[in-house]
């Protein structure tokens, strides 16, 4: 799929299939934590509530997001899902603050873990369910290079970690009778949550400050820029994102006795050479005659 409402298309089912998930592994974890009271298992079930707000706040970002550019907003809306990633490190910042206050508690005050076979099967289901939404997320991350389902797949990542190291809690609390490993595997969750909302939020901020894209990116356009035989030099090379949509722009040095209509023909090649490694992105080029000494910011 290439065209943009392809893209849409995935990424709206990307939002629907997250949201979907979380809203089914609520509904079992709840059935299993009211079962055993294990506070490992009640850290999931915090987590699955977060996610389901998380994904339901990606799924507006995302429709926002998609909206065609207009004439209040001619870069387009890609960044709102650079605000709905920002969104969800807050999210996942929360319920891990409330998981180290419980889990805390139940240092102090251990509790035996009842009915432990129903919190595996539990998590069992949840890490499969999880393994389907994570493969479907990263499969339409590749393909629109959409950041919010990015942020939204390595969130439920780390989901797959949590629920495998609950399973590990409750097999040590039912099968060795030390109940204090439930509440010190869910204080090593809430490191994890921290982890990845920090990772969230890096990715979001990146985008909100317009970061250049990744050196090995800058170069791969300068050798493009480069490649072509009508072209003396280039400079004030800058680079961003926007959501899926891409940015360059920099300034192209010709021979100053070239005709216009050359000149233009060759930008356009330059243009056309670089939208092919980088589909999906916007290129403006400015033409400059070469060696006019300019008053510019100089950038690499």
């Amino acid at each position: 799929m290439s065209t943009s409402s392809d893209h849409g298309r995935l990424m709206r089912l990307a939002t629907y299939a997250s949201t979907g998930t979380a809203a089914l592994l609520i509904a079992v974890k709840l059935v299993a934590w009211v079962a055993t009271g294990s506070v490992a298992l009640l850290s999931t079930l915090i987590d699955s509530t977060l996610d389901l707000a998380a994904s339901a706040l990606n799924l507006m970002a995302v429709r926002h997001a998609l909206v065609p550019a207009d004439d209040d907003h001619r870069f387009g809306h890609g960044k709102a899902e650079a605000l709905a990633g920002l969104g969800q490190a807050a999210f996942v910042v929360g319920s891990g603050a409330f998981l180290l206050a419980e889990a805390g508690s139940r240092v102090v005050h251990p509790q035996p873990v009842n009915h432990g076979e129903w919190g595996i099967a539990v998590m069992v289901f949840s890490i499969l369910a999880t393994l389907a939404l994570v493969w479907f997320q990263r499969m339409v991350a590749r393909r629109t290079n959409s950041l919010a389902i990015s942020a939204d797949s390595l969130h439920y990542t780390g989901d797959l970690l949590i629920n495998a190291s609950v399973i590990v809690s409750l097999l040590l609390a039912a099968g060795t009778g030390w109940p204090l490993a439930d509440p010190l595997f869910a204080i090593g969750i809430a490191g994890w949550l921290m982890i990845n909302a920090w990772q969230i939020f890096r990715l979001s901020l990146d985008t909100l400050m317009d970061k250049e894209l990744p050196e090995a990116d800058r170069e791969r356009i300068r050798a493009i820029v480069a490649g072509h035989p009508g072209v003396l030099d280039h400079h004030d090379l800058r680079t961003r994102t926007s959501g899926r949509q891409g940015f360059i722009q920099f300034h192209l040095e010709l021979p100053g006795d070239l005709p216009l209509v050359d000149a233009h023909r060759i930008s356009d090649d330059v243009e056309k050479a670089l939208l092919a490694e980088f589909p999906g992105f916007d290129v403006i080029i400015h033409e400059d005659p070469a060696g006019i000494r300019e008053s510019r910011t100089e950038f690499k």
